[in-house]
């Protein structure tokens, strides 16, 4: 019988054929999503109304992982919800099974592949790029050194107009009280190693738009990450005279959407210059006070949006002097919700409710300008249903089955990793093999006392 790790049980999880690799579960358990490469067995399965991903890997890393990503959850970093670890699972003949790691399928989240079609356009990948530092500025902050900072780990969301980034693979995360600058420095490192590589595959299959250059983009993602690591945590000084830097400080931190929970301020002996420099920041400022203030809980800029709809529907009807939770509700039954209301049952796996506010404002402002009138919001949302939504992809669960007539077929569609049926690159290469995971397989680990480095190496180099 298998062991269940997990901070809440679900009895859902007790029939599921436990006792077979993952990799040959039958296909009424699984789900064709897409995802992205992974060095292990990777499934998505369907457990009553839910979808888990299932990971199979060793024990120590899948209670590792799963105790990392509990701790990253508790400092609200962007990152998928653990779900369990089922350890001690055996075959039918009593061969033993590696372990399997649950996490909650993140919604209307999409891999990197998913969003890198022909004829992307430039600004959007630069807001993928974007939305990846931030993630990985925000792991820094909480103490967290990733150790495998890769497009293939990192799901994105749509963010109003930009994108939001979750890590979905810590099994090479290490937590931290404070991370050193070389700890920052080595992550940056991999980072640029790994996302290099990405973007280059995605150019050797077509999907990169020339002038789009990899080596150009890990620069950017590098630059850009030392800006905003600056903004969010670097010294500045200026002369007494000078105050209003200070709330100038703050107020370009909740731009970006962070708080400043602790901001240390020293003068000189002379009292004429001041030195500041910002020692706990969160972010999340404007999703935070929208939650507060609706019960929404969405990406940082959609709550942005949505708060600057809240604040002029605020002055619209001359409610300066109402109190802000009171106005706020008004704004929630009068605004927000006849518009998620009208869309139409078949419609709601298309985007989320936040995302979808948000498209019909710029639809709404769009189609006044070009009629010329103040556009109503139920005429705009009826034009958006008819003219956008209903030619968009179902992002809730996209699912590989659904795809275009013209798509490539997926070797495996439970298996994206393993290519395409008309892929005659990789046709006939011999199968990726590990000497590492080989020789590793191949000792006693009652008798090994040592890592044989230069043994292992000997044996690999034997295969050749």
């Amino acid at each position: 019988m298998p062991r269940f790790l997990s901070a809440t049980p679900d009895s859902r999880l007790l029939p599921l054929p436990w006792a077979q690799p993952l990799a040959e579960w039958p296909e009424q358990y699984l789900v064709a999503l897409p995802r992205g490469i992974s060095r292990h067995v990777v499934r998505f399965i369907r457990v009553g109304g839910d979808v888990f991903a299932a990971k199979e890997v060793n024990e120590s890393l899948a209670i590792h992982e799963y105790r990392l990503l509990h701790d990253l959850r508790r400092l609200r970093t962007p990152s998928v919800e653990p779900i369990g670890v089922v350890s001690g699972r055996q075959a039918a003949d009593g061969t033993p099974l590696d372990p399997i790691l649950l996490t909650r399928h993140l919604e209307f989240a999409l891999p990197y592949r998913s969003l890198f079609t022909p004829g992307v356009r430039n600004e959007t990948v630069l807001r993928l790029l974007d939305a990846m530092v931030v993630l990985i500025a925000r792991l820094h902050l909480s103490g967290f050194m990733w150790g495998d900072v890769s497009l293939s780990n990192i799901l994105f969301r749509r963010d109003a107009g930009e994108f939001a980034a979750y890590l979905v693979d810590a099994e090479t995360g290490e937590l931290h009280d404070r991370l050193t600058d070389g700890q920052r420095a080595s992550d940056l490192q991999i980072a640029r190693v790994n996302i290099f590589g990405d973007f280059c595959d995605l150019e050797a299959g077509g999907l990169l738009a020339e002038s789009l250059e990899p080596l150009t983009m890990v620069q950017t993602i590098e630059s850009r990450y030392e800006e905003l690591w600056d903004e969010l945590t670097g010294v500045e000084e200026f002369s007494g005279s000078q105050l209003d830097r200070i709330e100038g400080r703050v107020r370009r931190l909740n731009a970006l959407g962070f708080d400043i929970a602790e901001l240390d301020i020293s003068t000189s002996l002379d009292g004429k210059m001041i030195k500041i420099q910002p020692k706990v920041v969160d972010a999340g400022h404007h999703s935070r006070r929208l939650l507060r203030l609706t019960g929404l809980d969405t990406e940082e800029n959609q709550a942005r949006r949505l708060l600057n709809d809240l604040d002029t529907f605020v002055a619209r009807h001359d409610l300066q002097q109402v109190d802000e939770a009171v106005a706020a509700h008004r704004w929630l039954t009068e605004c927000f919700e006849p518009v998620v209301h009208m869309i139409p049952p078949d419609l709601v796996r298309k985007r989320d409710p936040a995302q979808l506010y948000h498209e019909i404002l710029d639809y709404r402002w769009y189609q006044s300008e070009r009629e010329h009138r103040p556009v109503p919001t139920p005429e705009a949302t009826a034009g958006y249903i008819r003219d956008v939504l209903r030619t968009l992809p179902d992002e809730e669960m996209s699912s590989l089955t659904a795809a275009a007539p013209d798509a490539r077929v997926p070797v495996n569609p439970y298996d994206p990793s393993l290519g395409y049926l008309d892929d005659t690159v990789t046709e006939g290469l011999p199968a990726v093999v590990d000497p590492w995971e080989e020789a590793a397989e191949s000792e006693d680990p009652a008798g090994a006392g040592v890592l044989d480095i230069a043994a292992l190496r000997k044996k690999a180099a034997g295969r050749r």
